[in-house]
């Protein structure tokens, strides 16, 4: 399953947006949406959000042998998923084109740049080192699934501390963190990548890019740089061709973007460490007793009660004198009452569209009983000139007679009038045929 397509109208107003310097959600094209760190209550487990799409991280480690080509160097496993609850275009268990060109980018950033000192994972040389693995879970889409990414890659790594060990001959001892405390990766940098997305074959640049305008770019740039300036690695993509001077301009945003989010990271950290020693929790590890996993901590709002009447006072004073009410009710018609904060009541009145309906309904009544009369004199002057010589028969019957039958209650007074009246006329065209035929 895909995505919707964005349709021509919003494809066209969005890149017109583009051209006029503008995004969807007002930013500024070299702006940086909000990045919002949250960790966990173990170790190496955080939430990282770019704006509404949001990343979790999480790292864990074991022991196992080192490779036969490197026995003396840890082994690191990154892992990134694309589950359909971030996107309904992600399929489960499938692996896509989109999910292998993330995997190897995040690869390249974090293990290629040699982020992590690698030796000292090494427990017994050639026999016993450690393995990292990272596990990134995309939880919401909203554009820049990269950045956000390597963000929580990187800050998970940094807060997560693995268990001592000692070695005493051939004997490997692990302990737990209440016996001695877990100790820190060794980390020589962070590797933060940062994306541009180019429109109409490189004129026109933005920054982190959002979902919908991801659909629309023509290529992306992705540059992993740590705060001393120094490019990890960079990928292209799109078909785009670019010129030497928006390769330069780019690798200059990216150096500010990267020392601002360095500085962040590290101020997260130093605030987490500060909390846990002190016996608190941090960020959502708040929600971890309520068993409630989507809750954040809120910052809570102080309300003043003091001179609490005094300030309702001024507040009646001020307000506008209340409009004028009935004391009782007003019944216009019977079986009719009055609602509402002095509003007088209408039921009882006919509105004016139902007032010409009724003149209408009596004008045609009175024109079809005329059209009857007529219809009537034609008839019998014709059955006159046709049986002038006829004998004619009188009967005896009662069958002529005829009763009309009409509803006891009528809803409107028109339409009752209305009845009434055609009653009438029928009657009398009937009683004037009648003494037609026995004067003849």
């Amino acid at each position: 399953m895909k995505a919707a397509p964005l349709s021509n109208c919003e494809r066209r107003f969005i890149l017109r947006a583009v051209e006029e310097r503008k995004r969807l959600d007002g930013r500024q094209c070299y702006d940086y949406r909000n990045v919002r760190i949250s960790f966990g209550a173990d170790y190496g487990c955080c939430i990282v959000e770019l704006g509404k799409t949001r990343v979790l991280a999480q790292v864990s480690c074991e022991l196992v042998p080192p490779k036969p080509n490197r026995p003396t160097e840890g082994v690191l496993f990154f892992n990134l998923e694309l589950s359909p609850m971030a996107a309904p275009g992600f399929e489960p268990g499938r692996q896509t084109d989109l999910l292998v060109k993330l995997n190897r980018l995040i690869e390249r950033c974090l293990r290629n740049s040699k982020c992590i000192d690698t030796e000292s994972l090494c427990v017994v040389a050639g026999e016993k080192v450690w393995q990292i693995r990272l596990d990134l879970h995309l939880l919401n889409h909203d554009g820049n699934i990269i950045d956000a990414a390597s963000i929580a890659g990187i800050v998970a790594l940094c807060h997560f501390r693995r268990p001592d060990v000692s070695v005493q001959g051939e004997e490997v001892t692990v302990y737990t963190p209440e016996e001695r405390d877990p100790v820190p990766l060794s980390i020589h940098h962070m590797p933060i990548c940062v994306s541009f997305a180019f429109f109409q074959q490189g004129t026109y640049l933005l920054v982190d890019p959002s979902e919908r305008e991801e659909r629309v770019m023509d290529g992306v740039l992705v540059i992993a740089m740590n705060k001393h300036r120094e490019i990890c690695t960079m990928q292209s993509s799109g078909g785009i061709m670019l010129i030497k001077d928006q390769v330069l301009r780019c690798s200059k945003i990216t150096a500010v973007k990267v020392a601002e989010i360095t500085e962040l990271i590290q101020k997260a950290l130093e605030n987490d460490q500060k909390v846990r020693k002190e016996g608190g929790k941090f960020g959502f590890a708040e929600s971890i007793p309520n068993q409630k996993i989507t809750a954040f901590k809120m910052e809570s709002a102080a309300v003043d009660t003091n001179n609490v009447e005094e300030q309702a006072e001024e507040i009646i004073t001020k307000a506008d004198p209340p409009s004028e009410v009935f004391a009782k009710p007003i019944l216009h018609t019977p079986g009719t009452a009055q609602i509402g904060e002095g509003i007088e009541n209408s039921w009882g009145d006919l509105e004016e569209s139902d007032r010409e309906e009724a003149v209408e309904e009596e004008d045609e009544s009175e024109a079809t009983a005329l059209e009857c009369q007529k219809m009537e004199t034609e008839d019998t002057s014709t059955v006159k000139e046709t049986k002038k010589d006829e004998p004619i028969v009188l009967s005896d019957s009662e069958e002529e007679e005829v009763v009309i039958l009409e509803p006891q209650e009528l809803p409107k007074k028109t339409r009752a009038q209305t009845n009434s009246k055609q009653e009438n006329t029928s009657k009398k065209a009937f009683n004037k045929r009648r003494k037609k035929k026995r004067a003849a």
